[in-house]
């Protein structure tokens, strides 16, 4: 599952090497409208998939794994540079525990009609900060196009608690972005840690899937392995 500011496209040098093994592969777009909600719908896509399934969620995709993995076919969580939540805790309250990333000052700010005739908040990366933020050792040009074709996170997202903390049940492994300066590495490593994850170190900025996609596709495979047999 992507993350905030991006899209399934952040996927785009992973996926045909998984494909390439003979997985079945799927890249949901994540709504970024809530946590609940958000988690809702890729639960839905979940239960439609026949057999089991190992979810892999980068940046706010962490936080949208721990809860949708708790439906009954899911058998592994692998983070990427991602939010590894307790149960009832927001994405807010794990990031106030640690120093601010340079993405806070970073941040843009745009309203957006929701129901009822008022207004939501959607949250960007400035444009001309994104590349050097968000995607520092992704190729200059197509930074330059993620940072034009962000997806933003609704900011009300950042205060739902999660219901339920998958890792409690699920295997899980994640990936500690070294270089990240979007999320602070400080929050992924104390979330693996408290999860009891299988940990590996990348140094990487935040998109690591694009940046170091071989690295990323290694652990995806060594989770497969550990919940396939």
């Amino acid at each position: 599952m992507h993350g905030a500011f991006a899209d399934a496209s952040s996927f785009s040098a992973v996926v045909p090497q998984l494909l390439g093994d003979g997985l079945r592969v799927v890249v949901p777009a994540v709504p970024n409208r809530s946590l609940v909600g958000d988690s809702a719908y890729v639960a839905s896509v979940v239960r439609q998939i026949d057999g089991p399934v190992l979810l892999v969620g980068h940046s706010y995709g962490g936080a949208v794994i721990t809860v949708a993995g708790a439906e009954p076919n899911v058998v592994g969580l692998v983070y990427l540079a991602g939010y590894a939540l307790e149960e009832g805790e927001s994405l807010g309250e794990l990031q106030g525990g640690f120093p601010d990333s340079d993405l806070a000052a970073a941040l843009v700010y745009r309203p957006y009609p929701v129901d009822g005739g008022t207004d939501g908040t959607d949250v960007y990366v400035d444009v001309d900060a994104f590349p050097a933020i968000f995607a520092a050792g992704v190729d200059p040009d197509l930074a330059a196009v993620l940072a034009v074709s962000q997806r933003p996170l609704a900011g009300a997202a950042f205060a739902e608690k999660a219901p339920v903390a998958a890792w409690k049940t699920r295997p899980a492994w994640g990936l500690v972005a070294a270089a990240d300066r979007t999320i602070n590495p400080e929050v992924e490593r104390f979330g693996y840690r408290r999860a009891g994850m299988t940990v590996t170190e990348v140094d990487s900025s935040h998109l690591v899937m694009l940046a170091h996609p071989d690295e990323v596709v290694r652990l995806i495979r060594d989770a497969v392995r550990s919940t396939t047999g």
